[in-house]
């Protein structure tokens, strides 16, 4: 199978043509490598690990799923992308896909956000 550069679809190995976006298969150049520089948000809830192994999963759960949201919201809202939620941790990354001249800046705003919202 062939995998089309521009919009990832799996063509037969034959086709000279994307069968989704009809770019020609044969002529295409191979995606370029593009380095990015980011930066990265991690934030956590401090003493939360302990606590939570007192409590019932459903307590934790029901308890995180707000923060999960608020925390999502504030990031998005300073243009970040959340990569993954690890327990009480998010990652996110400002610069990816999108890069701004100012991305340091609104990781730092954003973090003061979601310190701000915790409180």
């Amino acid at each position: 199978m062939r995998t089309c550069p521009q919009c990832g679809r799996e063509n037969a190995e034959d086709a000279r043509f994307c069968s989704a976006c009809g770019i020609r298969l044969d002529s295409v150049e191979l995606a370029r490598e593009e380095r990015k520089v980011v930066s990265v948000l991690f934030a956590d809830l401090v003493g939360f690990t302990s606590k939570a192994e007192r409590l019932d999963p459903e307590d934790v759960r029901a308890t995180l799923s707000p923060y999960y949201a608020r925390l999502r919201s504030e990031l998005e809202r300073h243009g970040g992308t959340v990569e993954k939620f690890i327990g009480d941790a998010v990652m996110a990354v400002f610069g990816a896909p999108a890069a701004h001249e100012d991305d340091p800046e609104r990781a730092v705003r954003a973090a003061l956000a979601i310190r701000e919202a915790m409180t």
